[in-house]
């Protein structure tokens, strides 16, 4: 699957477009992670337990989108992006969405 942030792959005619394709994962911080970003807090330095988390996030809300553009017939996704919302209090979604296409 290619998956590019740009509305096009160099060298590669998009003969179809599929549509909106997406996947998305909601976490909670987790009591023990929590502990020890306030220590941190109250050092300085990076936060690893949450960076961490996040990237797991990212990667499984990239892997559901690519799942779902599959499905839907998709062979690559162009104009892809990440963003994130607070859903409640100590939760937060992160969502992979873009355009799926069929490339030649």
């Amino acid at each position: 699957m290619i998956i590019t942030t740009s509305d096009r792959v160099e060298g590669k005619k998009v003969v179809r477009t599929i549509g909106l394709v997406k996947g998305n994962t909601i976490r909670a911080r987790h009591v023990g992670k929590d502990i020890m970003a306030g220590l941190r807090g109250v050092v300085g330095g990076e936060i690893t337990e949450y960076t961490k988390m996040m990237a797991e996030s990212r990667e499984q809300s990239l892997q559901r989108m690519v799942e779902d553009a599959e499905k839907q017939g998709a062979n690559a996704v162009v104009s892809m992006r990440f963003t994130t919302s607070m859903i409640m209090q100590n939760a937060a979604e992160i969502l992979a969405y873009g355009s799926g296409v069929v490339l030649e």
